[in-house]
Parts: structure tokens; C-alpha cells; sequence
């Protein structure tokens, strides 16, 4: 078999370099997880591979939003090539954990791990879309609060397609505060937290694809240190937002927010009943309880002084029921959720406790971060609809 060096790189060569196996992985599985899949053109499909001066950019772009990595290489000539990224995210995933010899050659890529050997077509690199740039920075934000922050709020974003507007997550820079909310109708996300504005009188509202958002942060939060957070506002559809964080920058084109409902305003102003649980436990039980419930069936809560007990039936054979400590004032209420809708909001508390604010059984409740005393851990809220139930 031949050795790499022994691959005819000759003046002809369009790039050739030497990378870790667990870093070309991670860049390309990073930026191959946004590539669409049905593009429009055959070259949005792929990744664009860029050699300079040893390092290597990783790069995707499918008019809607642009990823892009810089790995250190020891590069041995400069250049470019396209490539499938799905299909090569597949084989660095698969390689062994030996350095990656690859050269491009031709209409084609050469890549060696070890005794491994694969051989990829390529695509014209002329053909391929000019990455956007960064739009100028707005301000920076601590990586890890934001991945934990997106996380609680994108959660609520709507999957439905049909309506855009609900599949955002609306991004509200006011000063040094910064809020997210998002809604798919049935329940509300809002988060509030600080962040360091490079403008200290910055007003701007911004709607950012929610899938986006969060595969970005998720990606961004482990490493650390500070996020940069960069928009450009344009004509309605038309602004751009744009993350970066170490060797990793993301742009995306921001949705139509122009006509985005005022959802804050669902928020009861005042409550007649609270109910204090523990978080784990209650996930738990509403899990096992759930298992009986129908498509679209939802979990009963009956509160009272004596605790909480969680329901749920089926037909008319299966029916389930456990009862649980909760500390609860007020009035006794039964009150049913969508289960996976209620698991979602508890799953993102990040506390042992959580506080329950209820106005009646048919009005939406707002669960809230809480200690172990009851006091509330504030910026956070998730508002979840009630579904009417007959008993």
C-alpha cells in the first residue's frame, strides 16, 4: 500500500495536510450537523476545506446560516476542497485515533488514518457561497450561563414549520440585561439574565431560528470562557446574528419578528394558589403515570393539604395514580398538563425545587426555579396551558 507522502501531489495539488483525528471530527461533525438535508444546489451539501499558513477552516453555508472551525495542521500545501459533509462527518467519526493524512488532488480527496484508506469525490470550490461575515459585535456573554439559558427557553419553540415566527426564539438586548422568550402557543419560555454590552444604551430585539440557537450554544458552552454576540439589524427577514467562542464562529439570517405577539402579557399578574415540589421526584411520577395516557391525553395534579397526587387514564381498562409530597396553600385544585410539555419545563429548572403558581384550573400556570426553603430563584419562568378536563 502506498504511503500518503507517496500520493502524487504535484503542482497540480489543490491542498494537502496532516491533522488529529479527534479535532478534524469534531470540526466536521460540528459544521456538517447545519448542512440542509435537501439542498438546493449539490455544492450546499458539502464542506469547505481551506488550508492556510497550517490552519485548516472547516466550513459550511446554506444561505441561512454559516459554521465555521479553525483546527491547527501541519500543512504541507495551501488550498481548498469540497467535499460531502455528512459523508465525511461519517468516516473522521469512524477513523482510528491516528493522526489524518488528506490531500486533495484533482477531482478528488484523498484522506489516510493508519491502514485506512478512502478516496472522495469533490465539488467545484468555485461554486461554493462566500461565507457571510460577522456582523459587529454587540456585546459579550458568559458560555456556559448562555448554553443553560438557551436550553430553559428553546425548549418552547414551535416545531411547525408553517408558522416561523413560532419556531424563534425572540432575543431582547436591553442595556446590560438580556432576555429570550420563546412560545409554541401551548406553553412560554422566558429567561432573563446580564450580559456585558459593548453599547450600554443598546435597544434591540432580535428573532433567531430556535434550532439554531440552541445547537449553537450547546456547542459553545463547553468551552468556556466568553461567548461574542454579533447583530446586524436589516430590512424585516433580512438582520443577521452571529456567535462566536474559541475557534468557532456561526452566523444565521434572523426570522420576520416585526408582527411577534407581546407574550409577555400572559404572565398572571397575581396568583390564588402555590404549590411547592421536588423535581426529580415529580419527573419521575409523571413519567410513570403518563405511560397509561393516550395521544393528547393529559396528567391530572390534584393539589391539596395532604400533598399532590398525579393521574392519568387510557382507555377504559388502563388508569394509573401516585401520590407524592408537595407543599401547597390555597384553595385544593386539579389542574391537567400535556405530560411531555410539564417533563420539558421541569427538566430545565436547573434546581432540586420548584414553585407552582396557579390562578384557577383553567387558567395557565407558571412554574419557577426554587430552593430548598421555597424562595424563588429568579430569571426564569415557563407558562404551560392547562387542558380542560371533565371529571
Amino acid at each position: 500500500m502506498r504511503e500518503f507522502d507517496d500520493v502524487d501531489v504535484d503542482a497540480e495539488a489543490l491542498m494537502k495536510f496532516r491533522v488529529e483525528r479527534d479535532a478534524l471530527a469534531e470540526a466536521v461533525a460540528w459544521t456538517a450537523k447545519s448542512l440542509p438535508n435537501r439542498p438546493s444546489v449539490p455544492v450546499l451539501a458539502g464542506v469547505l476545506l481551506r488550508v492556510t499558513d497550517g490552519s485548516l477552516q472547516v466550513s459550511g453555508f446554506d444561505y441561512e446560516v454559516s459554521s465555521q472551525v479553525t483546527v491547527e495542521v501541519q500543512g504541507d500545501a495551501d488550498g481548498a476542497a469540497l467535499v460531502s459533509g455528512r459523508l465525511l462527518a461519517e468516516i473522521t467519526k469512524a477513523l482510528p485515533a491516528k493522526p489524518v493524512d488528506i490531500a486533495a488532488v484533482g477531482a478528488h480527496l484523498e484522506l489516510v488514518c493508519g491502514s485506512a484508506r478512502f478516496t472522495l469525490p469533490t465539488m467545484p470550490v468555485e461554486d461554493y457561497p462566500t461565507l457571510p461575515e460577522m456582523p459587529a459585535s454587540a456585546g459579550t456573554i458568559d458560555a456556559a450561563a448562555f448554553a443553560a439559558a438557551v436550553a430553559q427557553v428553546a425548549v418552547a419553540a414551535s416545531r411547525d414549520e408553517t408558522l416561523p415566527m413560532m419556531t424563534g426564539v425572540r432575543v431582547e438586548l436591553s442595556g446590560g440585561n438580556l432576555a429570550m422568550l420563546a412560545t409554541d402557543r401551548y406553553r412560554l419560555a422566558l429567561r432573563e439574565m446580564e450580559w456585558n454590552p459593548d453599547d450600554p444604551e443598546i435597544s434591540l430585539n432580535a428573532l433567531v431560528p430556535a434550532r439554531t440557537l440552541n445547537d449553537t450554544a450547546k456547542t459553545l458552552g463547553p468551552l468556556g470562557g466568553q461567548v461574542v454576540l454579533a447583530l446586524s439589524q436589516g430590512a424585516a427577514g433580512e438582520g443577521m446574528i452571529g456567535f462566536s467562542g474559541g475557534t468557532r464562529r456561526t452566523t444565521s439570517r434572523l426570522l420576520d419578528g416585526a408582527n411577534y405577539p407581546p407574550v409577555r402579557s400572559l404572565f398572571p399578574a397575581s396568583h390564588n394558589a402555590e404549590a411547592r415540589v421536588p423535581v426529580s421526584t415529580l419527573i419521575e411520577v409523571v413519567k410513570r403515570v403518563a405511560l397509561v395516557a393516550e395521544r393528547a391525553t393529559p396528567v391530572l395534579l390534584s393539589f391539596s393539604a395532604d400533598g399532590l397526587v398525579v393521574e392519568a387514564g387510557g382507555t377504559e381498562e388502563a388508569r394509573a395514580s401516585e401520590a407524592m409530597e408537595a407543599t401547597f396553600t390555597g384553595e385544593p385544585l386539579t389542574i391537567g398538563f400535556n405530560p411531555q410539555y410539564l417533563i420539558d419545563g421541569l427538566s430545565n429548572l436547573g434546581t432540586q425545587f420548584a414553585v407552582l403558581h396557579f390562578v384557577d384550573a383553567f387558567k395557565p400556570a407558571v412554574i419557577s426555579p426554587a430552593g430548598e426553603d421555597g424562595e424563588l430563584i429568579g430569571g426564569y419562568r415557563y407558562l404551560i396551558m392547562p387542558i380542560r378536563v371533565s371529571r
